[in-house]
């Protein structure tokens, strides 16, 4: 189907979205691409990036490869998170260290709503079904419960983490950025980009591209041969995250990057228990902004036309 330049626009809006949430701590783009629905494309577009596309340029021309690679999607996405990165980055900041506990309601009622959103689209639930969603769950539920390991800067290392960070962003549920954390990785990354140390970036970027390839190969063959249980799975981790956005935490230990202080460790606790203003009305009015903000774009995605109103 033929995209017209309002729905190139629209995916841009979409990767906009998609920036706003990777610059937040905890959210995965890869969320926003799901409840989007966006999701499968980028996926199978990113897997059909391929040395293949250079003799398709060769013989029949670059019109050619730019529409096998469906380069129009690609380029209006990452112009979208592009623009929401550096222009939301600031923002970002400055609500989460000073309204931590609102931004944080908010992005918990849209995680929560894309949970429903996900599952919904199973067509038929069974035991294997039920079992690929705890497992996805628990596996989330681990993993932003672990501790940091400690920093690591040799090459090697970075390379790999930046594999298995993308990997993660592009996941519904698990944040990339909280990935670097653990592995210890995100203070040689962070101090990199503050130095403008080329060499370290690109070893960053070169294992990200890495990844990015090779893990949506995997994500595609999974979706054509186990659609339902991947999407199961999906669910889980979405759900196995949502204690890692939980408004009201305990911060157990942090530690300076630079000039930025990071949150290595931190427990949830409810409301009564926080150290601090819990704005209990104002959280749970945001959380219901942010869940019914996704039923609403649900239902206007699948609204169907009225056929009185239709025209021959």
């Amino acid at each position: 189907m033929q995209r017209s330049f309002l729905d190139y626009l629209t995916v841009t809006l979409k990767g906009m979205a998609m920036g706003a949430a990777d610059v937040v701590p905890g959210v995965s783009g890869g969320t926003i691409a799901f409840i989007s629905g966006i999701y499968e494309e980028l996926i199978t577009t990113i897997s059909g990036v391929k040395p293949s596309l250079l003799t398709t340029w060769k013989e029949n021309g670059f019109s050619a490869m730019w529409k096998e690679l469906n380069g129009n999607f690609i380029l209006a996405l990452f112009c979208g998170i592009l623009i929401s990165i550096f222009s939301l980055m600031r923002l970002a900041n400055y609500l989460l260290e000073n309204h931590p506990v609102l931004i944080w309601s908010f992005f918990f009622g849209l995680v929560l709503a894309s949970i429903w959103f996900v599952a919904k689209q199973i067509p038929r639930w069974n035991y294997q079904i039920i079992i690929a969603l705890v497992l996805g769950a628990a596996i989330a539920f681990y993993i932003v419960s672990l501790p940091p390991l400690s920093a690591n800067s040799s090459y090697l290392f970075l390379f790999f983490a930046g594999s298995i960070a993308v990997c993660a962003m592009i996941l519904p549920g698990i944040s990339g950025a909280f990935i670097l954390v653990l592995l210890g990785a995100y203070k040689p990354v962070t101090e990199a980009a503050h130095d403008f140390d080329l060499k370290t970036l690109a070893v960053v970027g070169l294992g990200a591209i890495f990844g990015l390839l090779s893990f949506s190969r995997i994500l595609k063959w999974l979706f054509e041969h186990y659609a339902n249980i991947t999407l199961a799975v999906l669910t889980g981790f979405i759900a196995g995250s949502l204690n890692k956005i939980w408004p009201w935490k305990k911060v157990l230990e942090t530690e300076v990057f630079g000039d930025k202080e990071v949150v290595l460790r931190e427990a949830s606790v409810l409301p009564w228990n926080f150290e601090g203003e819990p704005q209990t009305l104002w959280a749970v009015v945001l959380m219901l902004a942010g869940f019914f903000l996704i039923v609403g774009l649900e239902m206007i995605a699948t609204k169907k036309p009225d056929p009185a109103n239709a025209t021959n």
